[in-house]
């Protein structure tokens, strides 16, 4: 019965995404309605108990289970931009038996075991499958109630939340001793209108969003992080990719080289973390550039990013509102952490949250601690949110799943080693690769990447 599941939307607090969710959320209620159906219970994960954690779904599991672990059959979880359909969903589930346990799902498998925390299975890392959420999944009540159980005897072991979607699958499969994630082919990120989809139970929209007008070029200024060492074979990468697309940058060193040119902000270059560099940038960004410049993208000198995206994605936030994007960690959030943008991939502030950042008294505890940590610190104590775009990569797009990328209109990657970053650039991110999207190859082959 429709009745017995529970849609769990990954929802945000920014305005834009809150009413992605609810748009998703009426759809499927409607949906439950025009079948004439009893309706089933949707919840936004921004919502619930003001959870700083609740987008991690593990410290949840409880309250699912205490809630919904004697009336319900599943819990379905999705993104923003899932779309459902609700009958071919019903029909879906009910292939399994619900009084089993069962994690369903798209499976995603790495290729190889490249991104720091996915060691697990580095012998053999396509044996173990995660989910693809884009696609949404679904557990099982009696796995839900196990999943409870364990959490209440023994709480989270990891402070870091990195990569959600595998870090989930590996603690249900409990070194073995848990379900694997079994594939279901009618969970598909297939474009709605695709050929494809009519199997599907679940498609996605995989497109870049685009709110209006782009932001106009003039209205992002741009803080490259560099330092000496670097200025020879990070910052020509640059100035061959996407130095062109930005009408605002700065390059911020602890050393002043003309010819790129830098800036230097006194500070000495660190070998662990640059937060007195980011928190001087935030300080020059609110006390030097134009009062009119409404957003501030904070990049690594080895961060690959297409500005002509950020402008389309940029168009959907309010710059009136404290907005501080990119893609999102978490640390410690088990046990009252916060969630933080990792800097590698870019980090976006709107004007008004860097304002409201400097105004407290919130700094850095040492000037090599971790700027994005921090950042992340002072923004959960300010209660303001952080807002997440799976479009921006902490890594190198071979270090992710084929099929996770494949619905994507990337914004930034990280890190040059062992690539040429120029094809990366040109391959992924140039603004001439829209074509590609049609269909039509430009450029290089990302196979090769």
């Amino acid at each position: 019965e429709l009745k017995e599941i529970v849609f769990i939307i990954q929802s945000q607090s920014n305005s834009f995404h809150a009413k992605r969710a609810e748009d998703l959320k009426r759809d499927i209620l409607k949906q439950a309605g025009d079948l004439g159906k009893e309706l089933p219970t949707v919840l936004l994960i921004h919502e619930m108990d003001g959870h700083e954690g609740a987008w991690t779904i593990l410290p949840l599991m409880r309250d699912f289970s205490v809630t919904y672990g004697r009336n319900s059959s599943w819990i379905f979880f999705c993104e923003e931009d899932t779309r459902i359909q609700v009958v071919k969903l019903l029909e879906t589930l009910g292939r399994f038996d619900k009084s089993k346990e069962w994690f369903l799902g798209k499976a995603l498998y790495d290729e190889e075991s490249t991104i720091i925390h996915h060691y697990a299975f580095a012998e053999n890392p396509t044996v173990f499958k995660f989910p693809d959420f884009a696609a949404g999944w679904a557990l099982s009540i009696p796995l839900v109630n196990k999943l409870a159980k364990k959490l209440k005897s023994e709480p989270l072991k990891s402070d870091f939340t990195i990569d959600l979607k595998h870090e989930i699958a590996l603690y249900i499969w409990q070194k073995g001793e848990g379900p694997h994630l079994t594939p279901v082919p009618e969970f598909c990120t297939d474009d709605v209108n695709s050929y494809k989809v009519d199997h599907c139970a679940t498609t996605f929209s995989n497109f870049l969003p685009l709110c209006g007008e782009p932001v106009k070029k003039e209205d992002i200024f741009v803080a490259v992080k560099t330092c000496q060492k670097f200025h020879g074979d990070r910052i020509p990468v640059v100035k061959q990719t996407w130095e062109r697309e930005a009408a605002l940058i700065e390059y911020y060193s602890d050393y002043t080289d003309i010819s790129i040119p830098t800036i230097d902000l006194g500070i000495p270059n660190t070998d662990r973390g640059h937060c007195g560099k980011t928190f001087a940038i935030l300080e020059r960004f609110l006390n030097h550039s134009s009062p009119r410049t409404p957003w501030l993208v904070i990049v690594d000198d080895d961060t690959l990013i297409s500005i002509f995206r950020l402008r389309k994605l940029l168009s959907c936030y309010d710059p009136n509102e404290p907005v501080f994007l990119g893609e999102r960690y978490g640390y410690g959030l088990g046990t009252g952490g916060y969630s933080y943008i990792t800097g590698g991939g870019g980090m976006v502030f709107s004007r008004i949250a860097v304002q409201k950042l400097l105004a407290s008294k919130c700094r850095c505890y040492s000037m090599d601690a971790p700027d994005d940590m921090v950042l992340g610190m002072c923004f959960s104590g300010l209660g303001i949110p952080i807002t997440h775009s799976p479009l921006f990569h902490q890594a190198r797009p071979m270090d992710y799943p084929k099929g996770y990328l494949s619905h994507q209109i990337p914004v930034s990657f990280h890190k040059h080693w062992n690539i040429d970053p120029v094809k990366v650039y040109f391959t992924w991110l140039a603004p001439n690769t829209e074509e590609s999207l049609n269909g039509k190859k430009v450029g290089y082959n990302r196979e090769d990447l």
